[in-house]
């Protein structure tokens, strides 16, 4: 028999979901929601990261492996993307958007800018032929470089290196309405990078399916949780990034 559990969802003093599902075989399905105010619950989805020494321990992990990307990379890359991408077209060298953290909190997101400076950017998901994209900007989300600036997110408490990837607001929004099992990936801080993305899944959300596809493979990661699990999806994303070639573009 399959047990009921309530999950209570909510951002910054707004009315949210309180959402009954199914959970059988850590396979979650929607049977009904309603308007509440009150905080945020996950019961009855188990995670190694409800564990504080092994969010501590993530944690810990996270500034330092960021804190040397840091120091080592960026401190001389920036520069040099800086002037590459001002020469291309004109605007800020970063892009900056609110994005969803752990709990529903807002945080600003940071990016090497890749598009034209562009009233959509906050509305509309960028495709891989976009006329927006810049010259550089195609090669830096060629190689997923246009990403690196969040290092500093995860350096700040914001983001983690691995973990379900923070979409755009009004994408969010949207992907909620499609599968109440979404609220899950609230558990833990959003990554650079996750295990979706590490087996070759990047790119826009095309279709329900996609989505699907996708959202199983986060709350896998976030179910199965280890170090090691970490290391590996760091180790395959390396390996996307170099090769570019084996990226299964939605």
């Amino acid at each position: 028999m399959d047990n009921r559990n309530l999950i209570k969802n909510v951002g910054a003093q707004q009315p949210s979901e309180v959402a009954i599902v199914s959970v059988k075989r850590n396979k979650l399905s929607f049977i009904k929601s309603k308007k509440t105010p009150l905080p945020i619950k996950y019961v009855g989805f188990y995670s190694p990261l409800d564990k504080h020494v092994n969010v501590v321990g993530k944690r810990l992990f996270d500034f330092f492996l960021s804190s040397i990307f840091i120091l080592f990379f960026l401190s001389w890359l920036i520069p040099v993307f800086a002037l590459l991408i001002k020469l291309d077209s004109k605007g800020p060298v970063f892009f900056l958007q609110k994005r969803y953290k752990r709990n529903k909190q807002l945080f600003t997101c940071i990016k090497f800018r890749t598009m034209i400076v562009n009233d959509n950017a906050d509305i509309q998901v960028a495709g891989f032929d976009d006329a927006r994209i810049t010259s550089i900007g195609r090669f830096l989300r060629k190689f997923h470089l246009d990403e690196l600036p969040q290092l500093f997110n995860v350096c700040w408490g914001d983001m983690s290196i691995v973990g379900p990837r923070p979409y755009m607001i009004i994408e969010n929004d949207n992907f909620e309405e499609m599968s109440i099992s979404y609220l899950f990936r609230y558990k833990v801080k959003p990554g650079i990078t996750g295990l979706a993305q590490s087996l070759g899944n990047f790119g826009p959300l095309m279709s329900a399916d996609k989505l699907m596809e996708r959202l199983e493979l986060d709350l896998q990661y976030i179910r199965k949780w280890s170090v090691g699990s970490d290391l590996l999806i760091i180790y395959r994303t390396l390996l996307l990034m170099i090769s570019s070639s084996n990226c299964k573009y939605n």
